[in-house]
């Protein structure tokens, strides 16, 4: 995110990787996806590595006014599905101010606005989105620290602490936690975690999701080395189990992918 001045008045760019205008599965009804680029994690089993580097020549550079160009045109799709708008990523918040500007506009058209992100991020960032923000798509990377570390290169306080602010602002929450067999699924992990979102009451769904190597290619076209080359995906019965495991603990609803 960039800010020029235009005739004294100050213009807030933000830096945008692509662009998904018919999406049904980033938030409720059919959504315009925004992926913002940039990222301070490294996620093991990122499929998207192309959004870390905030600098990337292919990233394009847009107004608030230009990308509600954009998101003004799918306004009849959104009335008629319950839809809306929604900032991923890269993490989008490493570009709140942009974000923002946006939502205020969101809000101004009376569209609903959602934010796909890891919430590692201080709390002073968070808080310049969560008045514009009607649902945040949050993961949980990893309960234990350690574990978090190991996966992403960070650990998780800033991730716990934001979603318990957010609970505490009465905004909804979808969880999103990809079972990465040998490094996600353990037991006493994801009861830890079951018992954490029991006493969300703002989070209303839980996306458990099935490691995939869909994005490993794009590693190898960077340069970059992929560690889990050998880790095969979930099967559907290991996620049945696991569904009804965190479901049945958490007394929250959670769905697989079909």
């Amino acid at each position: 995110m960039y800010i020029l001045l235009i005739g004294g008045l100050e213009i807030i760019h933000g830096k945008v990787h692509s662009i998904d205008t018919f999406s049904t599965v980033d938030g409720p009804g059919i959504r315009t996806v925004i992926f913002m680029q940039g990222c301070h994690l490294r996620c093991k089993y990122c499929h998207n590595p192309d959004t870390w580097n905030p600098d990337a020549a292919t990233a394009r550079e847009y107004s608030a006014d230009e990308i509600m160009q954009i998101i003004l045109r799918s306004l009849p799709y959104f009335n008629s599905s319950g839809g809306g708008v929604t900032f991923s990523g890269g993490e989008p918040l490493l570009q709140a101010e942009f974000v923002k500007e946006v939502f205020g506009k969101c809000k101004e058209n009376d569209i609903h606005t959602a934010i796909d992100t890891s919430l590692y991020v201080a709390a002073h960032t968070l808080l310049e989105v969560l008045p514009l923000t009607k649902l945040f798509l949050s993961d949980i990377k990893h309960m234990n620290n350690e574990g978090s570390n190991n996966l992403v290169g960070a650990g998780n306080r800033c991730n716990i602490e934001n979603l318990q602010l957010i609970n505490a602002r009465g905004i909804e929450i979808w969880i999103r936690y990809v079972i990465v067999p040998g490094l996600t699924d353990g037991k006493d992990d994801l009861l830890a975690m079951a018992d954490f979102i029991a006493n969300l009451d703002s989070v209303t769904r839980v996306d458990l999701l099935p490691y995939h190597s869909l994005g490993s290619h794009k590693w190898k076209l960077l340069g970059l080395n992929y560690e889990l080359d050998q880790i095969k995906p979930p099967s559907h019965n290991r996620m049945l189990e696991l569904k009804s495991m965190l479901g049945n603990r958490s007394k929250k609803q959670v769905f697989i992918p079909t």
